[in-house]
């Protein structure tokens, strides 16, 4: 699956879910010029928990394209999706709640992992925090049409240079997002991702979509052995905050070539940066550098410290230098 559409499906939202959806009173959303940006990311958050629907997802991201089938469901705080990528290799995704599996046909593999905190399509919001309006403002864009639908456009833009813009198209009645883009200092398009077709409210049968992804004859399933910890604990800290992100998990990674991984999550609330800290070994990582594709760039190199040396890779929809500044406050516990 393309990994800017994994993003939007996988990574952590953690607003309460308290009560069931259906006990819940409607959103009264206020006119679209009248919002603030806490206004328009509840909205487009309870939009994603509320709705049921069907539709075919595009993306491009660094001149690639590709699309994926999209079944989504609740049913009161019970929440299942199904994705299927329609380019690229066979692979179908399913997702209960925080329970994820995913079928590859030609491997016959299906990977099963528990991911804590799961948000709800698109997850744009991953913290809630109110200082993510110190680092972002919003501003009302007009209406458009995305796969049908008439759409409010609304345009996030960072109050600093160490985080991308967004522009967002969210379908007028419900607040369901039907397109998003990534947004350079330039306001130019890094990465898209949008509806080309959706049909909202759409008769999903959780119980099927259960039934599917509990069938794994035929399959080889593997868990990954993930280890919640805590950055003190493994000796690590960051000498100075990167301004406006803040620590969302920690988890030791199992890998199959070499020591496991440390993987530390940060978000701001819309973007996220994960760096991977592990035992450098000449024979895999020879080479330093920094790559990108559309909105998300990696930085690796070698890192000496205690019990070192070390291999660092940073990951995140972020520009350049907030990897860098990340791997600069990086530093070992005494």
């Amino acid at each position: 699956m393309h990994k800017l559409l994994l993003r939007l499906l996988i990574l952590a939202s953690v607003l309460p879910m308290l009560q069931p959806a259906w006990a819940e009173p409607p959103v009264q959303a206020a006119p679209a010029g009248e919002r603030g940006i806490s206004d328009w990311l509840l909205r487009l958050h309870e939009a994603s928990r509320r709705r049921a629907y069907v539709g075919t997802l595009v993306v491009s991201s660094g001149g690639n394209m590709s699309s994926s089938r999209v079944w989504h469901v609740c049913d009161g705080t019970q929440q299942m999706e199904r994705v299927d990528a329609l380019t690229g290799a066979p692979r179908s995704t399913f997702r209960h709640n925080d329970e994820v599996i995913t079928f590859s046909p030609q491997t016959r593999v299906a990977v099963a992992e528990k991911r804590e905190a799961l948000g709800l399509f698109p997850h744009l919001l991953k913290s809630v925090d109110a200082s993510i309006e110190q680092f972002y403002s919003a501003s009302a864009q007009g209406s458009d049409r995305v796969a049908g639908f008439e759409a409010d456009v609304v345009r996030l833009v960072p109050r600093d240079k160490l985080r991308f813009g967004y522009r967002i198209w969210s379908e007028k009645r419900t607040g369901l997002v039907l397109k998003l883009q990534t947004l350079d200092e330039q306001a130019r398009v890094l990465e898209q991702v949008a509806f080309s077709e959706l049909q909202l409210d759409a008769p999903v049968s959780m119980d099927k979509l259960s039934r599917m992804m509990g069938n794994t004859e035929g399959y080889k399933v593997v868990s990954p052995a993930l280890v919640k910890t805590t950055p003190d604990a493994e000796g690590w800290r960051l000498a100075r905050e990167v301004p406006g992100f803040h620590s969302m998990s920690c988890l030791r990674r199992p890998s199959a070539s070499g020591p496991d991984a440390l993987q530390w999550v940060f978000s701001d609330g819309l973007a996220s940066v994960s760096l991977f800290i592990e035992p450098f070994e000449p024979r895999r990582h020879a080479q330093e550098g920094l790559q990108g594709m559309g909105a998300t760039h990696a930085l690796t190199q070698r890192l000496v410290a205690r019990g070192g040396p070390w291999w660092l890779t940073l990951v995140g929809e972020v520009p350049v230098q907030t990897l860098q500044a990340f791997a600069q406050a990086l530093e070992r516990t005494p």
